[in-house]
């Protein structure tokens, strides 16, 4: 049976009459990483205030670790560390006394956490400068130090790499995958980088004017997001046999009135039109095809 660090039950927020959260169930399985996808004003920001406690739900429920009482999800609550929209830093103080400032506010042993969590981050270098004058990507980093401090077991963060160069979105991918696997820190996430969260996460969720459209396995969604090859032909039993002997490595599936889609296809498209030229098939048709997350999401609105 699975285990949730966070589950939702037709989780909902109004402002008025704006409805900014509507009946949400999202599902975050202990020990993974989570993208939650959507479109500025999709309900990312308000999901995650309501699940880090910064505001109250109108209606539905919130567990965590599989808790739900009031008193029992502040404190669940000290078990996660958070960044939701940007950092809340102190411009005239030190990475270094940041970090110091929030060790002692949380009652953490132990001063050499904070060097650790500089050199965690990347954040190292700048620990004598004032956070007023770091860059919003350097920013990004101390929020994650900050966010770490007190080892949580649960990651809550909204945008953790806006700001950040090529080279710095995949430090913080791999420093997030280390945190994940070597700590087994469960990692919640939004981005707008909808490809970099295909590159992170395990499970997504696609958030849209409110509404959970949909919660997909990365496993899954590879398989919709993905090169793919459709062929029409005459005899698509028969032509099925010959893939399986000729093109073994090939994942393919037969669909209906003749088509065959071969995922990822091995070889080029010269090869599955020859392959049936040879054994007296017709080939009606033929269509090579990519789908983007970036698609997928868009496919997802358009039939909501």
């Amino acid at each position: 049976m699975k285990e949730y660090v966070i589950e939702t039950k037709a989780l909902t927020k109004s402002y008025g009459s704006v409805l900014a959260l509507s009946q949400v169930d999202i599902h975050v399985e202990r020990g993974s990483i989570y993208g939650l996808i959507g479109d500025n004003g999709a309900g990312k920001s308000t999901l995650l205030k309501l699940l880090a406690g910064h505001i109250s739900a109108s209606s539905g429920g919130i567990l965590l670790f599989g808790r739900g009482e009031p008193k029992e999800l502040d404190r669940c609550r000290r078990q996660t560390g958070v960044i939701i929209e940007q950092p809340g830093l102190f411009p005239n103080l030190t990475p270094e006394q940041m970090l110091e400032y929030t060790r002692i506010q949380k009652g953490v042993p132990g001063k050499e956490k904070v060097e650790e969590n500089l050199k965690l981050t990347g954040i190292r270098e700048k620990r004598k400068s004032k956070c007023k004058n770091l860059s919003l990507g350097q920013k990004q980093r101390l929020g994650l130090a900050v966010a770490m401090i007190g080892e949580p077991q649960l990651l809550i963060l909204d945008e953790p790499i806006n700001g950040l160069d090529p080279s710095g979105i995949i430090e913080m991918r791999n420093l997030f995958r280390r945190l994940n696997e070597e700590k087994n820190i469960t990692i919640l996430l939004s981005s707008h980088i909808l490809s970099e969260l295909q590159h992170t996460a395990d499970t997504f969720g696609f958030l849209h004017r409110g509404r959970l459209l949909e919660e997909i396995s990365s496993d899954k969604l590879q398989e919709k997001c993905t090169n793919y090859l459709n062929i029409m032909v005459s005899d698509a039993e028969t032509y099925a046999i010959l893939l399986e002997k000729y093109a073994k490595q090939d994942i393919f599936k037969v669909l209906p009135k003749q088509n065959i889609q071969i995922i990822n296809p091995g070889r080029k498209p010269e090869f599955y039109s020859q392959l049936a030229s040879d054994h007296s098939i017709s080939i009606r048709g033929l269509e090579q095809r990519h789908t983007s997350l970036e698609e997928y999401y868009m496919n997802l609105k358009e039939e909501a």
